[in-house]
């Protein structure tokens, strides 16, 4: 039997599950204004989004193995479909911003997340999941745009879900299990450095949410990730040369 999931309770399960720290004390919508015509989709380049141009990019696929409970899981990036998204990570990988850090997140049959920086301090008593990366040359978060490729279209589309740009087309990088992808606030533009991991097909989320790769080998080793478990390193292994800063 087919369920029917309707959009209020959909984005009650998002803002209770994805949103950095499960709350913001930003106002506003995580979509744009309804009463857009846009009927294709929309794409910002880097020419006129000069924020963009800040912003590490991953021109290919890259590898990273993170390694959790002793134990590795493979991550294949793809910054051919996603890369602003595969950039930042990749570029917080080389950072170190991912070791140490702790998941403060797991929904079973949902998601694992984790990447807030704040983790790394075991004297921090504040709420975990409200922290992002800060750049230590502007001393500024850095947030990157929400940035989703429809199927069949040559670019990604950005700072617009779906279904605010009145897109019909799925993803290239849907929500199938194993995925990675970027936790924001209720802005679009709010991803940092925190991410989580698909333990379900959650296609419901497409759209939504910035997939940027999946897991190829060690899913064994997420779904028994629990709350608290720390990242002990992450590695970039293939396609470092990719990255373009």
């Amino acid at each position: 039997m087919q369920i029917r999931i309707s959009h209020w309770l959909v984005s009650l399960i998002i803002v209770g599950a994805l949103l950095v720290g499960g709350c913001t004390s930003q106002g506003g919508s995580p979509q744009t204004s309804e009463n857009s015509s846009t009927t294709t989709p929309v794409s910002i380049t880097q020419a006129n989004n000069p924020q963009m141009n800040n912003l590490p990019r991953l021109e290919g696929k890259a590898t990273v193995v993170m390694v959790v409970n002793g134990s590795p899981i493979t991550i294949e990036v793809d910054g051919t479909n996603a890369p602003v998204t595969a950039g930042n990570f990749v570029d917080l990988v080389q950072r170190g911003v991912y070791d140490g850090s702790v998941f403060h997140r797991v929904e079973k049959n949902f998601v694992v997340q984790g990447g807030d920086p704040q983790s790394k301090d075991p004297n921090f008593r504040g709420q975990l999941g409200t922290g992002g990366f800060i750049d230590p040359e502007t001393k500024q978060p850095r947030n990157i745009p929400l940035e989703i490729k429809p199927q069949g279209a040559d670019t990604p589309v950005y700072s617009k879900t779906f279904e605010s740009a009145r897109i019909s087309q799925p993803p290239v990088l849907d929500h199938k299990r194993g995925a990675v992808a970027m936790a924001r606030s209720m802005f679009p533009d709010s991803a940092s450095s925190q991410f989580y991991f698909a333990l379900s097909d959650i296609n419901f989320l497409d759209g939504n949410y910035a997939v940027f790769g999946y897991v190829t080998q060690g899913m064994d080793v997420v779904d028994k990730i629990a709350i608290g478990n720390k990242i002990e390193s992450a590695k970039v292994t293939q396609g470092a040369e990719n990255l373009k800063k």
